[in-house]
């Protein structure tokens, strides 16, 4: 097999076959800094709906945080890959399925994905 070939068939040491989400691997995620930066865990996903935003965009963004519990702020968000974030914790993969406009959560790191539907946002006048 070629280094292409080979390439081609796993994401960061994960197989392609494994790869559980429609998005593409590099697809741009938010997540909080702290997962990266200071190793913490991964306690809850927001897999955002199609129109929850005023963008002109499709939607449908993964947003992922941490089990810190301090408010969050634009400070503390960066731009990863999904697949940085499936190669850091696995069991993001049981959450390729998770509906747009869903989010899950977990109490901690050895416990199941909890899910449910979002509530919508009230759209703000301005």
């Amino acid at each position: 097999m070629n280094l292409l070939a080979a390439h081609m068939t796993t994401v960061q040491g994960i197989p392609m076959e494994g790869w559980k989400f429609t998005d593409p691997p590099n697809l741009a995620v938010l997540s909080d800094k702290s997962i990266f930066k200071r190793g913490d865990w991964i306690a809850y996903v927001l897999h955002e709906d199609d129109n929850d935003d005023n963008d002109d965009d499709e939607g449908g963004s993964w947003q992922f945080y941490s089990s810190d519990t301090r408010d969050w702020d634009e400070r503390e968000i960066m731009l990863v890959g999904l697949q940085e974030v499936v190669q850091l914790d696995e069991s993001i993969l049981a959450l390729a399925d998770l509906p747009k406009g869903w989010h899950a959560w977990r109490s901690s790191k050895s416990s199941p994905w909890q899910r449910a539907k979002s509530r919508p946002e009230p759209l703000q006048r301005q």
